[in-house]
């Protein structure tokens, strides 16, 4: 003879199945950039290396004193190419999700949130690298119009 369950019990235990099923561990920063491809790793590493070399530009080109040196092309490149590669990264992170869910058919949104999640890191990346470029380029410029204003 089977034991019977309440209708209560098995009402709970069928309402914890999708709580189980949503218990998926939490997307972060560092999950994202763990789970996207060594190529796109290699562009966030970039974008954020090449705003960090920006800021140590502008540091050193303002410790320079009198002295003009170079540093204001890496800046001036830095400020519309950063977007460009944060942009190119997303959309081809996007693409690849596309073609994936073409391919498969209809896909829980959990399943796509960390490809979404990558499309949207890169792109903030490369906006952060602009912004921090455009910044750069001002204090540079600024910094060069003194220079040249005081001689």
């Amino acid at each position: 003879m089977r034991p019977s369950l309440s209708p209560v019990v098995a009402g709970l235990m069928l309402a914890a199945v999708p709580i189980a099923a949503v218990a998926a561990p939490r997307l972060t920063l560092a999950g994202v950039f763990s789970d996207a491809d060594e190529t796109m790793q290699f562009l966030m590493i970039a974008l954020v290396a090449a705003s960090l070399a920006a800021i140590i530009v502008t540091g050193l080109k303002l410790a320079s004193g009198k002295r003009l040196n170079g540093g204001s092309a890496f800046v001036s490149a830095l400020r519309l190419g950063g977007p460009l590669m944060g942009l190119l990264g997303a959309a081809f992170v996007l693409l690849m999700s596309f073609i994936g869910i073409a391919n498969f058919g209809p896909v829980p949104l959990p399943v796509l949130a960390p490809g979404f999640a990558e499309a949207a890191l890169l792109f903030l990346l490369g906006l952060i690298t602009g912004v921090v470029g455009v910044v750069c380029h001002w204090i540079i410029e600024a910094r060069i119009d003194r220079a040249v204003l005081q001689s």
